[in-house]
């Protein structure tokens, strides 16, 4: 089969005996992992995740049954090598870990969110852009349930921002919008600490977030 591309119908065939038939869903989004390159995830319009593997193209690794509208993005993270972030039309941005059904974070954004993307320098610090013209820039390891900064970069209800986009290198992110237009911002002083102090490792930054999930699966453990 050739290349998945946005727009394209995605087609499991599982048999009977495992109690799911065809399943026809618009591809609107994928990613492939970091560290395993036959691995990845395809969004769907209905609102569904598949985990796929390139290995087999006749059925689904998994399905998670994520959200109520189109899925406009997903993104494996940087760091931690079963975590996911997932967005949609449906205003929340949720957080996964693959191996199991349910999100560890739900984040309800009050409108259509079009694009989530994690930070390259923190496991748990991910970007998120709405279509009222908001960005939202959250850390898990700070607040589980709020987003630590918001900021409207466009007026609403006359531009739509689509995309995010960490810098590499520097305290600044880019944002596009559905006018063709592109924006750079350069995070607060609070937003760049651990970009400036270059702290981080890849081990500590996956025990960071290893621990968050820890919390969330076991709420009454000790």
């Amino acid at each position: 089969t050739g290349p998945l591309r946005s727009g394209e119908a995605v087609v499991s065939t599982q048999s009977t005996g495992g109690g799911m038939g065809m399943d026809l869903a618009c591809g609107t989004c994928f990613d492939f992992h970091k560290s395993t390159d036959y691995l990845f995830l395809v969004g769907t319009e209905e609102g569904k995740i598949h985990k796929c593997s390139k290995h087999y193209s006749s059925q689904f690794l998994d399905t998670y049954t994520a959200h109520h509208m189109a899925v406009y993005a997903v993104r494996w993270n940087n760091f931690h090598p079963r975590v996911f972030a997932s967005c949609s039309a449906d205003w929340t941005v949720k957080i996964w870990d693959h191996n199991y059904s349910d999100p560890m974070f739900t984040f309800d954004l009050g409108c259509s969110v079009g694009d989530v993307v994690w930070s390259p320098y923190s496991a748990t610090v991910f970007g998120a852009v709405t279509d009222d013209g908001k960005v939202f820039i959250f850390d898990l390891a700070q607040e589980k349930y709020e987003p630590i900064c918001t900021q409207s970069v466009v007026e609403k209800k006359k531009t739509k921002v689509t995309h995010l986009a960490f810098n590499q290198h520097y305290p600044m992110i880019a944002v596009g919008d559905d006018r063709g237009n592109a924006r750079t911002l350069k995070l607060s002083p609070n937003l760049r600490k651990c970009l400036k102090e270059k702290a981080y490792s890849k081990e500590s930054e996956i025990a960071k977030m290893e621990k968050l999930l820890e919390l969330v699966r076991e709420p009454t453990a000790k």
